[in-house]
């Protein structure tokens, strides 16, 4: 297993894993056309957002994760956000998450962030 920045050609897999995450943790079916869009945005322009996914032994995604920065001016620094993560459920319970949460911890600490931080859906 590795991960890596995702990149346009990922677009795909990242709106699919987008739209489940939506589904399970919050019970919302989201439009993929609308994601799509989104996720598109932040692939071309990272300052909006950052992804990256998890490749299986096939080189195939298997998971995501994206994170935004926000500005802090009391620490004049970032605030690195986990946004959504997912894994398919083949894959979960092996400790695989892991590895996509230290990849943004890696990029955040590259980047002089100042702490990474999980939103939570109030009812997950």
């Amino acid at each position: 297993m590795k991960v890596r920045r995702a990149e346009l050609n990922d677009l795909d897999q990242v709106v699919e894993f987008t739209a489940a995450e939506a589904r399970e943790a919050e019970g919302h079916e989201k439009d993929t056309r609308i994601l799509r869009d989104g996720i598109k945005a932040a692939l071309e322009d990272r300052s909006i957002a950052m992804y990256w996914v998890l490749m299986n032994q096939n080189n195939e995604p298997v998971g995501s994760a994206s994170a935004l920065k926000e500005w802090s001016d009391w620490s004049a620094g970032y605030y690195w956000w986990i946004q959504s993560m997912y894994l398919k459920p083949e894959y979960r319970g092996q400790g695989l998450m892991s590895a996509l949460l230290d990849a943004v911890q890696s990029e955040m600490t590259a980047q002089h962030g100042l702490e990474l931080r999980l939103y939570v859906h109030k009812d997950n």
